[in-house]
């Protein structure tokens, strides 16, 4: 699994970024795929997101950025994790931006 490091400075950079990673990796056209989220809780602490791209013929890819270690976990259509990167400084998990 590949290990990178990544400075993101906003939601919307973290969203482009899933976006472009998931794309890339099963090389998909940037944009041409919805991507839907959902904010992951922990009792009543929102503990990150999950990001899914609805690919070609019903796949789906997906990623979840987890805030207590600062990572976004990237996973093929078979479940399989491909890929980690650890977020270089720390982003904050806003109701109104999520």
């Amino acid at each position: 699994m590949l290990t990178r490091f990544r400075q993101i400075d906003s939601l919307v950079e973290l969203r482009d970024y899933v976006n472009e990673t998931l794309c890339d990796y099963n090389e998909l056209q940037i944009d041409a795929f919805q991507m839907t989220e959902k904010i992951l809780r922990r009792g009543d602490r929102p503990c990150g997101i999950y990001f899914c791209l609805h690919g070609p013929r019903a796949v789906k890819f997906t990623a979840i950025w987890e805030t207590d270690r600062n990572q976004v976990l990237f996973y093929n259509a078979s479940g399989e994790r491909f890929q980690k990167t650890q977020l270089l400084n720390h982003l904050s998990l806003d109701r109104s931006a999520a």
